[in-house]
């Protein structure tokens, strides 16, 4: 392996070739070397498109490339772990999105998966590495405000397309899978804890069957709790709410930072809730996505351990998994973290 990490990327699927892709290529770390689609026509015209050197009809000939270390994969949900084991079999780090599988069992395989074969798999969680949530820890661990016992937040977009795969439930679709994965990363990442039980509600689309809201409520023990809700046909939005005994943040843009853009987080030390006694700091431009390939090649290049190794993704899957059941059940569920 070289001093770079050479990256292909299996499928050109949209979040790849929209806002992953960009970024890792202005990584210093990795070069982006080939990508792969069923359509060998696909597959070359996202090449062109992004300046990528190779291209592939198959993404078994993709996995077969020598020169590839590492593997970004953004294939449907119900893909994950399947072509991630093959890419590790085949001797490739890999880089899959989130969420990590269909359920806590089926990402368990991976554990095994990189016991068997050596190779390290990670889950694409990019706002984990944005410097705003480094910020925000930075404050929570001061005590600035206070014991954090809330977190509340809202994740929301609009779309009805019976053909886009976040509404066909058989490959992953619905919101809690698509942006309330977020809410469950970020509140674990807020309260460093695991949650030891969840409550939900969900309104399921009569005709595509997915969740298109999901509200719930996570006990992480201790008086603390994330509030959330989540959807794919309400306005778009999102903000996520911190709240400590002292004081309270607020992350207007907690998802979708802009690509190379500031972003400003809101401070009220004091929990006054008087605007002009609240403290506004704007984080520095950066993109997440050329930090995230970062961190993840040097992980691959063994320059430093995973922070946050497949087993946190694991953990994550099981809040959705007792979620899920909640919202049938109508009662509490436990999670059950690894």
């Amino acid at each position: 392996m070289s001093d770079r990490l050479k990256w292909g990327v299996l499928s050109t699927a949209g979040i790849g070739m929209r806002k992953v892709i960009p970024g890792m290529k202005k990584s210093e770390l990795g070069i982006v070397h080939a990508i792969a689609s069923r359509d060998e026509a696909k597959a070359s015209a996202a090449a062109e498109k992004l300046q990528i050197p190779v291209s592939y009809g198959s993404y078994e000939a993709l996995l077969a490339d020598p020169e590839i270390d590492a593997i970004y994969n953004p294939l449907p949900v119900n893909m994950h772990v399947d072509w991630s084991i093959k890419a590790m079999e085949s001797g490739k780090h890999v880089l899959c999105e989130k969420p990590i599988a269909m359920s806590a069992e089926e990402a368990k395989r991976l554990i095994d998966a990189r016991e068997r074969t050596g190779k390290q798999v990670l889950e694409a969680v990019m706002v984990r590495q944005h410097p705003q949530w480094l910020r925000v820890a930075e404050i929570i661990r001061s005590g600035e405000i206070g014991e954090v016992c809330l977190m509340q937040t809202t994740m929301s977009f609009f779309n009805d397309d019976p053909n886009n795969i976040r509404n066909i439930p058989e490959v992953g679709g619905g919101a809690l899978y698509d942006v309330g994965c977020y809410a469950l990363f970020l509140s674990r990442f807020v309260f460093n804890a695991e949650p030891e039980q969840v409550v939900a509600m969900s309104d399921i689309d009569p005709n595509m069957k997915t969740d298109r809201l999901m509200s719930g409520i996570v006990d992480f023990g201790g008086g603390k709790q994330l509030s959330f809700a989540c959807g794919t046909q309400l306005a778009r939005f999102q903000t996520v709410q911190i709240f400590g005994r002292k004081g309270r943040i607020e992350v207007p843009i907690s998802l979708n930072a802009p690509q190379g853009g500031e972003v400003t987080i809101t401070i009220d030390a004091d929990g006054t809730n008087e605007p002009d006694k609240m403290r506004r700091e704007v984080i520095p431009a950066s993109d997440q996505y050329t930090l995230q390939a970062d961190l993840a090649a040097r992980v691959f290049l063994g320059e430093t351990a995973a922070e946050y190794p497949i087993e946190n993704a694991v953990n994550n899957m099981a809040a959705i998994d007792a979620l899920y059941r909640s919202s049938k059940s109508h009662t509490w569920e436990k999670v059950a973290s690894i």
